[in-house]
């Protein structure tokens, strides 16, 4: 049966408080639709360990750097509805934009520190975007743990901050890359690759799981990546917009590999940017 879909901000409000008042918990899944299995992980793992789940689809505005890229981005609302019905969720909040950004917003939410480099440089503005609307959905829709992908992994440390920051009551629980079978991490922005661009697009993950490899076993850092990038390319890539070792609790930069880390990177492909990553720890 498919989930009622809720698009005002007082129905959803009203919704959450039967709940809340029956002493249940409530886990949310924030999504920008064109839902995938790696979505659906989430909402499997929100089910497991709440008692009513919402999933939330927004297409934010504000996160998005390019206006082409907004304008691209796939709109299947009807199609994710269907998806989510097996998994029998209590509500699918769509709010329209003035749900989200009434007349008049003028708030913005910023995180520093972990948003510095990475995405943060490569796309301004985009992290303050994320962080203004994983408020306000916090918030909406009152939500004792949330659900977000290690796909995204800046996003991930992002959203922990966020919500330590400001003592948002909402636990942040990370759940595993889904992947398909030949490595590439599952992306809504996948279903914008052409046929020939698919076939190219496993070379990143295959990259960077050698040069994890190489790590691992004692190579040098920057000549590891600087490799990995030019392999990248010479698949088929536009370019490589960064490959890099972080720290995994600060995303702070590594030059050797002295601490559990993450090797994150982006890449364009046919005028889809691409990004991945992988864990990295010492002794592996």
């Amino acid at each position: 049966m498919t989930a009622p879909i809720i698009r005002s901000l007082p129905e959803l409000r009203a919704t959450v408080a039967g709940w809340k008042k029956a002493g249940e918990t409530v886990g949310v899944v924030p999504t920008m639709g064109a839902l995938h299995q790696g979505h659906l992980s989430l909402v499997r793992a929100a089910k497991a360990g709440t008692d009513r789940v919402i999933v939330t689809i927004f297409v934010n505005p504000k996160q998005f750097n390019n206006p082409e890229d907004l304008e691209n981005y796939p709109r299947t609302e009807q199609d994710d509805a269907r998806k989510l019905a097996p998994f029998a969720v209590d509500a699918i909040y769509v709010p329209d934009g003035d749900q989200i950004y009434p007349e008049g917003f003028a708030t913005n939410v910023s995180v520093t520190g972990v948003t510095d480099a990475m995405e943060g440089q490569h796309r301004p503005g985009h992290f303050d975007g994320v962080a203004t609307v994983v408020t306000k959905l916090f918030l909406q829709t009152q939500a004792d743990r949330a659900y977000f992908g290690n796909k995204d992994y800046q996003q991930l440390l992002l959203v922990q901050q966020l919500a330590r920051d400001l003592d948002i009551p909402i636990e942040i629980i990370g759940c595993p890359t889904i992947r398909e079978e030949d490595g590439l991490a599952l992306s809504s922005r996948n279903l914008l690759l052409s046929d020939r661009a698919r076939i190219i697009a496993p070379a990143l993950n295959r990259a960077m799981t050698q040069a994890a490899d190489q790590i691992v076993n004692g190579g040098d850092v920057a000549a590891t990546l600087a490799a990995a990038a030019e392999r990248v390319v010479a698949a088929g890539f536009i370019d490589v917009e960064y490959i890099e070792l972080r720290a995994a609790a600060s995303l702070a930069p590594l030059t050797q590999l002295t601490e559990p880390a993450r090797l994150l990177a982006a890449a364009n492909l046919a005028g889809v940017r691409l990004i991945d990553n992988i864990a990295v720890a010492p002794g592996t």
